[in-house]
């Protein structure tokens, strides 16, 4: 049985406390485990709503589960999404206040800063470079609104809550390295990510469904049957090219792009 409107928006007002409070809820497939993906989007856009009413900005969208690697693990066959609002935007050498999070870790990805409208569908590979005003080195914090593993049943999470949790999206960090999105091969880009001055984990953007950009033309087709399009100034997280890695208060992080820079941030 569908999960019904109501029970949408108790489950997003749940969410919404366990990230003000940082108490994860349990997951929403084990009550339901007839839920659909149209009921895992459906209550986080009812989430995104309730922000939308506090005030908060929607300034961009992030698309996850990229890999094949990650869909087999999960047991999708396509990428996920979800909403960046304006309090989530950090900037390269702040410090991040782990008293607003559950369990923070850090992704490695490139933000598309776009110029033009993308509306699909028959949006593009090539739509989204055309459309892109220019591309940044990134890195997303994902969190767990939701429990990774269920205490009583030793369930894990699955792909569905994800999606109601905002696809895990909790910040966005961004470089201050700009480039046009055919200034460089953007398969090639490469990056590392040192913790505590040690490596940790290592990827190239290919490994996003082998073109960075491919993930942001299917978000926008994706989008279309509900009369959504990527708008002009905002910024699109193409998808995580390394494994996430996480970490306590006094960590520190410096993630490497080689000639695009490097970002660094701090646990606090």
């Amino acid at each position: 049985m569908p999960i019904s409107t109501e029970q949408r928006r108790d489950y997003a007002a749940r969410l919404d406390k366990a990230e003000r409070e940082r108490t994860p809820i349990r997951q929403i497939s084990l009550a339901h485990p007839d839920m659909t993906m149209e009921d895992g989007y459906a209550i986080q856009s009812a989430w995104i709503d309730i922000k939308l009413a506090q005030g908060r900005k929607v300034i961009g969208r992030k698309i996850g589960l990229t890999s094949r690697t990650m869909q087999k693990a999960a047991n999708i066959t396509e990428p996920d999404y979800g909403v960046l609002l304006d309090d989530m935007l950090f900037h390269s050498g702040e410090d991040i206040p782990l008293d607003r999070f559950v369990e923070p870790r850090i992704e490695v990805e490139l933000a598309f800063f776009l110029k033009h409208e993308l509306r699909g569908p028959g949006v593009t590979l090539e739509d989204v470079l055309a459309a892109t005003d220019h591309v940044r080195p990134a890195l997303e914090l994902i969190d767990m609104r939701i429990d990774r593993v269920d205490a009583a049943t030793g369930n894990t999470r699955k792909a569905l809550d994800t999606i109601a949790d905002n696809a895990a999206n909790a910040g966005i960090i961004l470089g201050e390295a700009r480039f046009a999105p055919d200034a460089i091969d953007l398969r090639r880009v490469a990056a590392w990510i040192e913790r505590n001055g040690i490596i940790e984990e290592s990827g190239v953007a290919a490994a996003v469904l082998g073109h960075p950009a491919t993930g942001i033309a299917w978000l926008a087709n994706k989008l279309a049957p509900h009369d959504i399009a990527l708008e002009p100034g905002q910024i699109i997280l193409c998808g995580s090219f390394t494994a996430p890695i996480g970490g306590v208060r006094g960590d520190t992080f410096a993630v490497d792009y080689g000639p695009l820079g490097i970002i660094t941030t701090r646990f606090i």
